[in-house]
């Protein structure tokens, strides 16, 4: 079997809840049926940009394409054969570059192909995130002809320093399908764009002292180089991103200012940058349409993470012409997908575990379409979370089904199985969510698999109680607590002696850690020696309070032995200053190996052009695995070496690690299982549109499609 060690489960956060499509709309737009849908309904569709005639014809070329695309250089010179290239998630949930052929009649809507189907594996076969693809090239250098090339933004190079950006931009040349990198060692760059000739791409680089944890601004600056002479690169903006050439001489991006986002102009002849967007509302991902045209998505109004949100926070696409007058200046797309109303809550059959591409040989990895995925000991049971935090999943061999709801203020989240699978029983923290400041219960729900959907408080007292997770016999629970944290709500681990009672009936609770920190995220290992958790406790005491106005930030990963408090190692740290966030770590089944999420990779998007980016807690990014001793535990210190499981501009966290394999029939949960996701797992996500491509008076818009 493949999966040898098992699988991954994990939830991803702010990815949205219904799949997109991509759209286009003639300029001036006179109804809104004048809206195409371009791409073919399959998985999530985004970032596209049209691909010019020439170079489409070199495409099909391509073997490829040449066998099975059915078109014709003139079908691309009659406008019946149109291509695109955009960003989908159809390979294994992996989030690649396509291209689309569209055909206008003859009953062929759309054929759509991979990079790997074009270009061949070699370049294109590893698990990695690619974006932001455009086509440079076309021109005459002197007497000679400079080939087209696909230019984009790719991970597939591992990257070792903690908390870099893995995102680089590529070339592969459509003739040759050679392909080269463009971004210099030892940099790394976002969102490339060419201009009109094909001769220039501009890229939002990140600076020489690296990501510095933004969540949201990344204040990149944005650099030029020559398609065919990448190393002579120079700056044209400080602090700016997400660039779109109205010509050669003149460029958009988005900015932040204050407490708002803005689009910009920059005319390259001058050196002159203007504000195009009005201070009054946020304004990102541009398109230019002319040189003194451009489209562009807002936001009238700010969300909150709380917030059920109205029209006015709903991303709309806006057409702004600075040569009009003021008044007249900015002219609205009629409607985006704001006018759809509230989302439903997703069917059973949509909450399917969805099997992802790993990049672990021996380890399997499945996407859970709810909350705090957890699996059963025996492998027999999955339960999460749903995206509300209002009921309890479970997928067994009784199929997938709410076993526990809640009604009112309080939330339910972060269930853990306890690892005695005769007992049955899942364990649920109850009450406000995200507030150390409130009560948090943890409470037990027995006989989960009967759907009587009782349950029983362990814990008591005013305190934040949160994140069990039982012995391997089951016997005891650690969670983690705000009982003697003071003011400032510190939390440390604690223990408690009798699982079946908790803190009633004559149960008690021993103290495992001590200290004005927060201890958290505690998991008990295979072999029940160690407890592995998350903490602050090597926060430097000047550092500021929050990071980025969230959590405490500086989280690593520490074990304690069980039987002896005093002995603690930390395993994984963030950056060389420990600052940064590795959070909610388990064991392997075979207490070889930790996953975590983390920011062990940066970013790998503009964080400002997803649907959602408002966050809940903290930053999470992507998963990680670290490779253990069980035997010798001094071996474990600060391990440096890790592996990237994920590439994804969402946020993938709170991973599970079963012994089983996502194909093992004797985990019943696996009948579930599908292939090539088109559904989210998404608490707190909206299906905004937001970025949009310019094309011979057309716009490309991503938005919902179903």
């Amino acid at each position: 079997m493949g999966e040898s060690r098992g699988s991954i489960a994990f939830f991803a956060t702010y990815r949205p809840p219904v799949p997109l499509g991509i759209f286009s709309v003639p300029i001036p737009l006179s109804s809104i049926r004048d809206e195409v849908h371009l791409t073919d309904g399959v998985s999530y569709n985004y970032n596209c940009r049209p691909i010019p005639k020439d170079a489409l014809k070199s495409l099909l070329k391509r073997p490829k394409l040449a066998a099975e695309g059915g078109a014709t250089d003139a079908d691309i010179d009659s406008d019946r054969v149109s291509g695109l290239l955009f960003v989908s998630e159809r390979d294994g949930g992996l989030e690649t570059l396509q291209v689309a052929l569209r055909f206008k009649d003859g009953g062929k809507a759309c054929k759509v192909f991979s990079l790997a189907d074009v270009f061949g594996a070699a370049d294109f076969s590893i698990v990695r995130l690619e974006d932001s693809g455009c086509v440079g090239g076309g021109y005459k250098m002197g007497s000679r002809s400079v080939d087209h090339s696909i230019i984009y933004v790719s991970t597939k190079e591992a990257v070792q320093e903690r908390r870099s950006p893995w995102t680089v931009v590529y070339k592969t040349n459509l003739r040759t399908g050679k392909t080269e990198r463009l971004t210099p060692k030892g940099q790394f760059d976002l969102s490339p764009a060419v201009s009109p000739s094909g001769k220039k791409v501009a890229m939002a680089t990140f600076r020489p002292e690296g990501w510095q944890g933004e969540i949201e601004d990344l204040q990149t600056d944005i650099f030029v180089m020559n398609v065919e002479r990448p190393p002579m690169r120079k700056r044209l903006i400080k602090n700016g991103g997400w660039p779109s050439w109205a010509s050669e001489d003149v460029i958009f991006f988005h900015r932040k200012v204050g407490e708002t986002w803005g689009v910009f102009r920059h005319d390259v002849r001058t050196n002159e940058t203007v504000r195009v967007t009005p201070e009054d509302f946020d304004a990102v991902t541009p398109a230019a349409i002319s040189e003194t045209k451009v489209a562009v998505a807002t936001i009238r109004q700010k969300s909150k993470f709380s917030d059920v949100r109205v029209e006015a926070q709903y991303r709309h696409i806006k057409i702004f012409d600075t040569a009009a007058s003021p008044k007249a200046a900015g002219a609205d797309h009629p409607e985006d997908e704001a006018q759809g109303g509230p989302l439903q809550p997703l069917r059973p059959g949509r909450r399917r575990p969805r099997r992802m591409e790993s990049p672990v040989k021996d380890v399997g990895l499945f996407r859970v379409s709810g909350v705090f995925p957890t699996i059963s000991k025996d492998g027999s049971k999955l339960a999460f979370v749903d995206n509300e935090f209002k009921a309890v999943w479970v997928a067994d061999s009784q199929g997938l089904r709410v076993v526990y709801e809640t009604k009112g203020p309080d939330n339910i989240f972060s269930p853990m199985w306890n690892q005695n699978p005769d007992k049955d029983i899942l364990y649920v923290c109850m009450g406000p969510s995200f507030n150390a400041g409130k009560p948090l219960e943890i409470c037990a729900i027995p006989n989960v698999s009967s759907g009587v959907r009782q349950r029983r408080k362990l814990t008591k007292g005013n305190f934040n109680n949160a994140f069990p997770s039982s012995s391997p016999d089951g016997s005891r629970f650690v969670f983690r607590s705000t009982r003697h944290g003071g003011d400032k709500k510190h939390k440390n681990l604690y223990i408690a002696e009798d699982a079946e009672v908790g803190e009633y009936s004559g149960g008690t609770v021993t103290r495992l850690t001590n200290g004005d920190w927060t201890d958290t995220h505690c998991q008990w290992s295979p072999s029940g020696d160690w407890i592995v958790f998350s903490s602050t406790r090597d926060k430097p005491k000047d550092a500021p309070e929050l990071d980025n106005g969230l959590d405490p930030g500086y989280y690593a990963v520490f074990m304690v032995k069980a039987s002896d408090p005093t002995v603690v190692i930390r395993v994984i740290r963030s950056g060389d200053d420990l600052g940064g966030h590795v959070n909610h770590p388990v064991f392997s089944p075979d207490g070889r190996s930790i996953a975590v999420t983390a920011d062990l990779a940066s970013v790998s998007a503009d964080p400002i052009s997803l649907p959602l980016f408002i966050h809940s807690v903290r930053p999470y990014g992507d998963i990680f695995v670290v490779d253990i001793n069980p035997e010798d535990a001094s071996k474990n210190k600060d391990v440096k070496k890790f592996h990237r499981v994920t590439h994804s501009r969402y946020e993938y966290s709170t991973p599970a690690w079963t012994v089983f394999a996502t194909d093992d029939p004797n985990a019943q949960w696996n009948m579930l299982v599908k292939k090539d996701s088109y559904t989210p797992a998404c608490p707190y996500a909206y299906p905004d549109g937001g970025e949009s491509w310019h094309m011979t008076g057309h716009l490309y818009i991503p938005r919902r499609c179903c």
